[in-house]
């Protein structure tokens, strides 16, 4: 399989796309349940692609879309993984879909784990377990983001400070002042005055890839923004924080913003620039991990799911990426797609495209060899 996938071109083709489903068997991912299955020649017999039954050899394999094609063709369904119906995984992405739903539903974040699991036919074990391991936080995490965004929600709507607190389910001011505060980089009270008090240094500079927009606290980085012209930049910032003292510190923040066009050029970064960020503990562990890929390498969002504990949570660590306010000092443009494939970024993918060639430039790895290269020690 190592050689095959080296010698794979640029471009989708069909070939390509069965090499990437025989990867799937060989792996037993039980992502691609009811998008495929596997049918063995010499058996007679057809299954889904996480089926635990051993691996035949490829050359007594056949892809099939559906169960009905595999039928089809004279094939009969496996006894063990039972195609035809819904894989375990497919099942707990249901019901876990269904358990998100219904924390979003309790704006006061007052539903138990006990209650909930009741509501959804399963053990708290079992739910908080599997809760966890396909979206890379706890139930209680959920429902705290959720509590979160609803006192977010009526503080900007200019609500009095203790109503939203009860309104939202805390139980009482102290733990919105704990919890909230960390969270929203201020008192809850500044942040409903539209971060009041805050003072914001900012400066917007030409980049190699548009306008870079740099804002900073006295305590380090706390925003990096890319686009096409300054205005929509500042709006952006001033929406955030309306009421917060930004001051436009064009030379105050020289060193900071050199260091970050030295990163965006692809070279290797200057000493640890320091950031000021407000952060869950789940996305602290994606962060640190994306501080770890090398220069002009790449990893899979489920590579950082795997690396961080918790394979299942791709999908988290996706928005843990995309929710990354500083962009180039966390290099969240270095995570691509499980086939190699440039996708996924806020400021644009083809300038995610540019950071990438430029920084496999500068270290010395082409791009095709690198994604070639990450393949096949996948694959091996």
């Amino acid at each position: 399989m190592g050689s095959e996938t080296a010698e794979e071109d640029e471009g989708f083709t069909p070939e390509r796309a069965d090499d990437k489903k025989w990867r799937a068997v060989l792996a037993r991912d039980a992502g691609f349940d009811g998008t495929m299955v596997f049918a063995v020649r010499s058996t007679g017999i057809y299954c889904r692609p996480s089926c635990p039954a051993r691996r035949p050899r490829r050359q007594n394999v056949v892809l099939f879309p559906r169960p009905e094609a595999a039928e089809g063709a004279g094939f009969r369904a496996c006894r063990r993984c039972r195609p035809k119906g819904s894989s375990t995984a497919q099942s707990q992405a249901a019901w876990v879909e269904d358990a998100c739903r219904r924390l979003a539903a309790q704006e006061d974040g007052r539903l138990r784990l006990a209650d909930l699991g009741a509501e959804l036919g399963v053990s708290p074990h079992h739910l908080q377990r599997t809760f966890k391991q396909l979206m890379g936080i706890t139930p209680r995490q959920y429902a705290d983001a959720v509590r979160l965004g609803f006192f977010r929600a009526h503080l900007k709507k200019g609500a009095d400070v203790t109503a939203a607190v009860y309104d939202a389910g805390y139980g009482s001011s102290s733990r919105a002042y704990e919890g909230a505060a960390a969270r929203l980089g201020m008192t809850p009270g500044a942040y409903r005055k539209g971060g009041q008090g805050m003072r914001i240094a900012y400066t917007i500079v030409s980049s190699p890839l548009g306008r870079l927009l740099v804002a900073a606290t006295e305590r380090g980085i706390s925003a990096v923004c890319l686009g096409d012209a300054d205005a929509p930049l500042e709006a952006a910032l001033r929406e955030e924080y309306p009421a917060a003292d930004l001051r436009r510190d064009d030379a105050g923040l020289k060193a900071w913003v050199g260091g970050i066009l030295q990163r965006m050029e692809g070279h290797a970064p200057a000493p640890a620039l320091p950031v000021d960020l407000r952060a869950t503990a789940f996305q602290r562990r994606v962060w640190e991990e994306l501080k770890a890929i090398p220069r002009g390498q790449t990893r899979s969002y489920g590579d950082i799911a795997r690396r961080i504990g918790q394979p299942s949570a791709a999908r988290a660590v996706a928005r843990a990426c995309a929710t990354n306010p500083v962009a180039l000092v966390i290099p969240c443009h270095r995570v691509v797609g499980g086939d190699g494939s440039v996708a996924g970024y806020r400021w644009g993918v083809e300038r995610k495209r540019q950071l990438l060639e430029r920084e496999a430039a500068t270290a010395g790895t082409p791009p095709a060899q690198r994604i070639r290269r990450r393949r096949r020690r996948r694959s091996a």
